[in-house]
């Protein structure tokens, strides 16, 4: 059955956001739509997730549940949600209602208006710390810049999408998941809306302060750009070039007799600095062939083990 809006709600260890998460949402949906489902994606979990959904889900049959056969992460979680949805439109949102719920009937005046994608953009980041802030914007800085699709900054998973853009992105056969990036390359009209980021509800985030940061801020740098690799190749020739005229200086110094000390550390610098260089190109490189890997294997990006609610179950 066609519906008019999809909300795909990926979780994982979030029981206790998960009923004032639906207490804010549904009399927002509500007053303002006509038909909806709530897809909630379960990383399986250690905890009483899944029974607090399957409760919402005997009081309310909009609020369906998709449980992963293993932990597949957040990115594969939110493609099988866009997998199962039937909405015109769908929207991604988080359960910490840091994302807030109150948003979607402007996204939802934005898409009836033509926009293919509306995505919240952050205005301001409450509860984090001046240096992951800071960290967050030069990262977006510079994905923005070398990325080969316009990447917006400041944005999350939390946008409107409309099913024609649902339908290209369950196309797509990337295995990273990076849905600000897959987004970009499908296209279609897209605009935004500014909000106020709060902190979360309650609970802590799943992901590690640093290095989840750092691997999602790769998957923009590699997947959606090979700047890095001419940055290395760049930095080879530049070496090279600076090695050669260094060379050439010191013939001439020679031939017109010019004393000029070779110490040990002056070659200990010089080969610690080509070794780095030469061990950060190598890395650059074996971060795109990984990635090469991972497509060639075609492994099932998610597998499903229990979907609840929906009328194929």
């Amino acid at each position: 059955m066609i519906l008019e809006l999809s909300v795909v709600v990926p979780v994982y260890k979030e029981e206790y956001n998960i009923s004032e998460f639906l207490q804010r949402i549904v009399p927002i949906l509500n007053g303002s739509l006509n038909d909806f489902e709530i897809i909630f994606v379960l990383d399986p979990s250690p905890d009483r997730t899944e029974e607090i959904i399957l409760a919402h889900h005997v009081e309310d049959k909009r609020i369906k549940l998709l449980k992963l056969s293993r932990r597949f992460g957040q990115p594969m979680a939110i493609l099988a949600g866009l997998s199962r949805s039937s909405g015109l439109a769908v929207v991604v949102i988080d359960v910490d209602l840091q994302d807030p719920p109150e948003l979607i009937p402007q996204m939802v005046v934005k898409w009836k208006e033509g926009y293919d994608v509306v995505y919240a953009q952050r205005r301001t980041r409450e509860g984090e710390t001046l240096v992951k802030r800071m960290v967050a914007w030069a990262g977006y800085k510079l994905i923005s810049v070398i990325s080969d699709v316009p990447i917006p900054a400041n944005t999350g998973e939390f946008r409107l999408m409309s099913r024609r853009v649902v339908e290209e992105l369950n196309r797509l056969q990337e295995t990273h998941g990076f849905l600000r990036g897959m987004v970009a390359t499908v296209g279609f009209r897209q605009t935004e809306i500014l909000f106020d980021r709060p902190a979360r509800v309650s609970g802590k985030t799943k992901y590690n302060r640093w290095f989840g940061s750092i691997r999602i801020g790769m998957h923009g740098l590699i997947g959606y750009s090979n700047f890095l690799l001419n940055v290395s190749t760049f930095t080879g020739f530049a070496i090279a070039g600076f090695s050669f005229m260094l060379g050439l200086a010191y013939l001439i110094m020679k031939l017109r007799g010019f004393p000029f000390p070779l110490s040990n550390p002056t070659i200990v610098i010089l080969i610690l600095f080509l070794g780095g260089i030469q061990l950060i190109s190598v890395g650059i490189l074996g971060q795109y062939i990984g990635r090469i890997y991972e497509e060639v294997k075609r492994r099932p990006k998610f597998i499903l083990d229990r979907a609840i609610g929906f009328d194929n179950d």
